[in-house]
């Protein structure tokens, strides 16, 4: 048996994720004793346990951790099928353009480039509709691999590029970004050891992957919290240098000597034969 259905993946994922099949079910809006059967006739058709059952609850076994690596990616492709489908036809529009392309972007990062992207690009004949979609920290790989998004700009090292393709647009420095009135505010510059374990000024912690890495730091959930914490005195936070360009006049931004640098790229999905997407990229290398 060498195909799945998409309600099988969907089924196992929601198991897999919950390690408890009341909760899975739930999730999936039905009974419990279905999805049970569900997922051991999968198991029967492939041919292995995917899950181990006890009365301490639900594990995961190694073919299960394979299926449920495999069975994400091949869901987010299906979705993305059906979203870039839908776009590429102009049912997900209100009467606009047929011809649309959604770019995410990290909030405040790179402002100055994707400015002169998008005026460079509006200038091209026939050139899509763009719609910009703002994102997390490190939420642009996903958004591509689902389809919210045709193309994004991505950031090195914070942003893996794996299983995309890309072109390098621009690199730059990083700085620190705290309160205007601190004593750190002073210095012309400052190293990464200078603001990471600041007593009365610990470090922003952004989301990655639905979890929040541990410290004192308050968990950062957009752009607007942070800046107001930074102007309240009560946290620090580290961005490329380009994030100057959404910097109140509470906050100072220093250089970083030691912090490496940030390499910008415009990424999109291998696989892409989108002529709009290709008009962008050209567009953009050219900046």
């Amino acid at each position: 048996m060498d195909t799945l259905e998409t309600r099988e993946l969907r089924y196992f994922v929601a198991v897999a994720e919950e390690l408890h099949f009341g909760r899975a079910a739930e999730r999936l809006g039905m009974a419990q004793p279905p999805l049970s059967r569900a997922i051991q006739q999968l198991e029967r058709r492939l041919g292995v346990r995917l899950l181990e059952r006890d009365r301490r609850g639900v594990a995961l076994t190694g073919a299960g951790e394979m299926l449920l690596h495999e069975g994400r990616a091949a869901l987010d492709a299906t979705t993305a099928a059906a979203r870039r489908t839908r776009r590429a036809g102009g049912a997900d529009g209100s009467g606009g353009p047929r011809n649309r392309l959604v770019l995410a972007v990290k909030a405040a990062a790179s402002h100055e480039l994707l400015h002169r992207l998008l005026d460079a690009y509006a200038a091209e004949p026939d050139a899509a509709e763009i719609e910009v979609l703002p994102s997390g920290t490190c939420e642009q790989g996903e958004m591509l691999r689902d389809g919210r998004a045709d193309v994004a700009l991505m950031h090195a090292p914070f942003n893996s590029l794996a299983g995309f393709d890309s072109e390098e647009l621009m690199t730059e420095g990083q700085i620190a970004i705290l309160p205007a009135g601190h004593p750190l505010a002073a210095h012309k510059s400052l190293s990464l050891a200078d603001v990471s374990d600041v007593p009365d000024l610990p470090l922003a912690r952004w989301s990655r992957d639905g979890t929040y890495p541990p410290g004192p730091g308050p968990e950062i959930h957009d752009q607007t919290q942070l800046a107001q914490l930074i102007a309240l005195g009560r946290t620090v936070a580290v961005f490329p240098d380009s994030a100057r360009a959404w910097l109140w006049a509470e906050h100072t931004a220093v250089p970083l000597t030691d912090a490496p640098p940030i390499v910008t790229h415009i990424a999109w999905p291998a696989h892409s034969r989108s002529l709009a997407l290709a008009g962008l990229i050209r567009t953009a290398t050219r900046l």
